[in-house]
């Protein structure tokens, strides 16, 4: 089955495609990447499967994650690259401008000065005073060293794949 058609899987045609989100956030993006490496194609005698849940590949997170990469700008080539490279947590910048939707300006506006993505710097100079002083974030206490005792080093906490 290629990525574009309609799938014959049972919970497909009960659940329907995972709706795409109005706004895409740099989160969306990073699940995107998540999705599409994650449940990738496994050969099996009967065809290809998704790796992650066995059921007929593309399976629909990952067509979600398609849909929402090319959105964001990537094309074909660029997910597959993801998808070969292995690695779900493989971070895309937001937003994406080698050739995605905010590096060229829509049809009828003029392009903006300065760098794609950056909003365009006012003629006149902002108004300068005293810069505001930001509190630092509150730090929580760990546990003291005992005398004689190494203090505990922190395990690193990997996200998990799903």
């Amino acid at each position: 089955m290629r990525v574009g058609e309609q799938s014959t899987d049972p919970i497909d045609q009960i659940l329907g495609e995972v709706p795409m989100p109005a706004p895409l956030t740099p989160e969306d993006v990073r699940l995107a990447v998540r999705a599409v490496v994650v449940h990738a194609a496994e050969e099996w005698p009967a065809g290809p499967k998704c790796r992650n849940d066995g059921a007929a590949f593309p399976c629909r997170l990952h067509r979600w994650g398609r849909r929402v990469l090319e959105t964001h700008g990537l094309n074909e080539r660029q997910i597959d690259a993801l998808i070969r490279h292995g690695n779900p947590f493989v971070h895309v910048p937001f937003p994406f401008v080698l050739g995605g939707p905010s590096a060229r300006p829509a049809a009828g506006q003029p392009a903006r000065p300065g760098a794609p993505g950056q909003p365009a710097r006012s003629a006149a100079p902002a108004a300068r005073g005293p810069v505001p002083r930001v509190a630092a974030p509150p730090v929580r206490p760990g546990p003291r060293p005992v005398a004689g005792r190494p203090a505990p080093v922190a395990r690193p906490r990997w996200p998990r794949a799903s």
